[in-house]
């Protein structure tokens, strides 16, 4: 497995290094692991005035001070890191990078700024989400490392996006711990505020509870049943819930309740121009709770 983690020495960046720290597992799977550093370019008078070699001594003094403390941390827990840097945009320069690497993963801190949908994460998390279709693990909050085996909480919407995240948790298996729990989760429409008039014009419920029950129950399993017959195959415990509601409240309600240590989600997303680079179910997670997310891009 390929990880990259973008550093830059921040408490932010650091998360996500003791995220990948604490994977015991993954470390005995011997992945590939870079860390990248991106150094903003010196203006170019500045450059000429200093000249070419001093703005190259300062580009790889800076980068090391800032991948210095990574490295350590992942020689700690067994598992070793290639270091690089880039000059540059750090969105661009984080998105290239991951492409041309062709990783698995990119892993990163970012510290968000409220519920507003332009503002959940940095503006480097969103620049990269908009460039490339990489699965992207967002680590929010300066919180302890979760143990190695991880509680997964899989959310699943009935479309291809679902199966993908189901496939990846699959074949990255050592990245979620020796004895991970995973639970698939779909939120079902309510149904139950669906009304018709009848031949006075007054509302009535078009729909019985049985029938709601019944018609809840039928999208649950039409959304949950593909998901799960792949961890069947694979042979591997997993359960799943069914919410009733508005899909992004009612998951990241139930992530902070379960105290689900990662939630993995599909994620279509609009474009680098749009702020809001994430689907919608996606946003109105990340915006009522910093459960670490992972995003997989593509169905």
């Amino acid at each position: 497995m390929k990880i990259l983690v973008p550093v830059d020495g921040s408490k932010y960046s650091r998360a996500a290094i003791d995220f990948i720290a604490s994977r015991t597992t993954l470390a005995g799977a011997s992945p590939e692991v870079q860390l990248l550093n991106v150094q903003l370019q010196v203006p170019v008078r500045a450059a000429r005035l200093i000249g070419k070699a001093a703005v190259t001594d300062y580009y790889e003094d800076e980068s090391k001070k800032a991948l210095k403390g990574a490295l350590s941390a992942l020689k700690r827990a067994g598992l070793a890191a290639s270091a690089d840097y880039a000059i540059g945009h750090p969105a661009e320069a984080i998105a290239r990078h991951a492409d041309e690497s062709e990783a698995d993963l990119i892993a990163m801190g970012s510290h968000g700024h409220g519920a507003l949908a332009s503002l959940l994460f940095g503006s480097v998390t969103l620049g990269v989400l908009g460039r490339t279709k990489k699965p992207l693990l967002l680590l929010r909050g300066d919180g302890p490392a979760p143990g190695d085996s991880l509680q997964v909480g899989i959310a699943v919407d009935g479309s291809g996006y679902g199966v993908a995240a189901a496939s990846y948790v699959l074949k990255h298996l050592p990245l979620f711990g020796a004895q991970p729990k995973f639970t698939l989760i779909h939120a079902v429409p309510e149904f139950a505020g669906s009304t018709m008039p009848d031949m006075a014009g007054i509302a009535l419920p078009a729909y019985s509870a049985e029938e709601i029950k019944a018609m809840q129950q039928q999208a649950f399993d039409k959304a949950v049943e593909p998901v799960r017959a792949l961890f069947d195959k694979a042979a591997i415990a997993i359960d799943a819930v069914r919410l009733a509601g508005p899909a992004g409240d009612e998951i990241a309600a139930f992530a902070k309740k379960r105290k689900l240590d990662l939630l993995v989600m599909g994620s279509h997303g609009y474009g680098a121009v749009k702020a809001a680079v994430l689907g919608s179910v996606a946003q109105r997670v990340a915006a009522h709770c910093a459960t670490p997310l992972l995003l997989i891009r593509e169905a």
